[in-house]
């Protein structure tokens, strides 16, 4: 089986996201880029009878083999158009998406944002789940940073390694969960541009 590390590493991968609850049932994919393509976990799988036989390849040029999720279209075009990302993780964790169903970004009402590569973590817009147009809206708003809300839907989260996208993928439902909770007592007092700006400075002299 061509690609076996990488695909036991999308299963594990899967696996760990179920296990903490950002990802619930089948609701969410994972992907790492290959020499021709992307590997992604399969559609209709459950987590715990996922197989690193049933991880599906997509190419950038052709068909799929395998059953790929029903949103491999966007993880392709997304690595298509970002060639400093090999990874990226789709889930409906359910701070992140109370906040997307509200349609709200997550602002810089706390500094880690910055981890995302920008002043707030985004919203796209909404369109129908798999489609070229939803494709299209995650494509346009993840141009310069590595995550963002997706509207009525969840979470997109990217980056250079398969760990790195995980990472974030965390971070930003832990971001949310902040957000969330301050919302419910009052205003979050949102960090100005400037400061911001200094966070990211600081965040590119870590080797983030």
């Amino acid at each position: 089986m061509d690609h076996e590390a990488e695909r036991a590493a999308l299963v594990t991968a899967y696996r760990a996201l179920k296990d903490e609850g950002l990802i619930v049932g089948r609701a969410g994919n994972v992907s790492l880029r290959v020499a021709d393509g992307l590997l992604i976990t399969p559609s209709a799988v459950r987590a715990e009878r996922m197989q690193p036989h049933d991880v599906a390849s997509v190419p950038f040029e052709g068909s799929a083999r395998g059953r790929p999720s029903s949103e491999w279209r966007f993880h392709r075009d997304l690595l298509a158009a970002r060639a400093d990302l090999c990874a990226v993780v789709h889930t409906h964790s359910v701070n992140a998406t109370a906040l997307a169903v509200l349609r709200r970004p997550i602002p810089a009402s706390h500094y880690m944002v910055a981890m995302a590569g920008g002043h707030e973590v985004p919203l796209a817009p909404y369109a129908t789940f798999g489609t070229e147009a939803l494709s299209a809206a995650i494509v346009a708003t993840l141009h310069t940073v590595d995550a963002c809300l997706l509207a009525n839907h969840g979470v997109v989260a990217a980056g250079a390694t398969l760990e790195v996208a995980l990472d974030l993928a965390r971070e930003v439902e832990l971001l949310a969960t902040i957000h969330r909770a301050a919302l419910a007592v009052g205003d979050p007092v949102v960090l100005p541009p400037e400061e911001m700006d200094r966070v990211l400075a600081a965040f590119r002299d870590y080797g983030r």
